[in-house]
């Protein structure tokens, strides 16, 4: 009779844990701040556990795509919550959009050469630009849309070392890899010791980040209260402190 008490009393915890597990799968540019947004989470909403899947969003939805157990997703463009939206894999009504970011060309600290504009990245100064892949890397994406409407892709491209998510770019101009890159600003602030930003580029489309309850999650209320507390006060004022602003 114990054991069986036991094992009752086991599995009724265990259910009740993972019941209040909530994935979330984040663009990487978001690591820092969600980090820091996990407590605020966790204390208004008791014995909820958040677990974070970082990554390039593309890479994020293919694996959402392929059935990976994920309740909430946050894409860092419009393009790619859009193609989850019409793989029905989140619904128009449950997207908000949260927080903004902006579109920056960086330089190793040490760099003698500094662009003062995109145009300045076809010289020979500037061989390996990082830049994200566009296939699938957001911040690539609109990189690719910047060149290709000022006429500098056929020029810069051959010069591009692929990064899989923002954070590589980062890393590869912070450890002066390669002359220049392009990363959001949030990015580029993290590292002010081994990176400078040269410039900041207008996009052809706004810099958003939606996120969505996914249609499959087992925990769709708790999904969708936060998709809700990343508009609230207190997660907007902890996003802005790590450099992102309003939609």
């Amino acid at each position: 009779m114990q054991r069986l008490i036991t094992w009752l009393l086991a599995a009724t915890l265990g259910t009740a844990v993972h019941a209040a597990d909530l994935t979330v799968s984040a663009a990487a540019s978001l690591t820092n701040a969600f980090k820091d947004l996990v407590p605020l989470f966790e204390t208004v909403s008791p014995g909820t556990k958040v677990l974070y899947n970082f990554g390039a969003s593309g890479a994020l939805l293919q694996q959402i795509d392929k059935g990976a157990p994920v309740d909430v997703f946050v894409s860092a463009d419009q393009e790619t919550m859009d193609q989850a939206q019409g793989k029905g894999l989140v619904q128009a009504g449950q997207r908000r959009n949260f927080v903004s970011n902006s579109l920056v060309v960086i330089v190793p600290s040490s760099a003698a050469n500094i662009p003062k504009s995109v145009a300045d990245l076809a010289q020979t100064a500037y061989q390996r630009i990082a830049i994200g892949l566009p296939a699938s890397v957001p911040v690539g994406r609109y990189t690719k849309g910047v060149l290709e409407a000022t006429g500098r892709w056929a020029a810069i491209e051959p010069k591009m070392i692929g990064a899989n998510n923002v954070r590589q770019a980062l890393d590869y101009v912070a450890r002066a890899e390669v002359d220049a890159g392009f990363v959001y600003a949030t990015d580029a602030a993290l590292m002010p010791d081994k990176v400078k930003v040269a410039l900041t580029v207008p996009t052809t489309t706004p810099v958003l980040y939606p996120a969505a309850a996914l249609s499959a999650s087992t925990n769709a209320a708790l999904a969708q209260r936060f998709v809700d507390f990343l508009q609230s006060a207190p997660a907007q004022a902890v996003l802005a402190k790590h450099g992102f602003g309003r939609p």
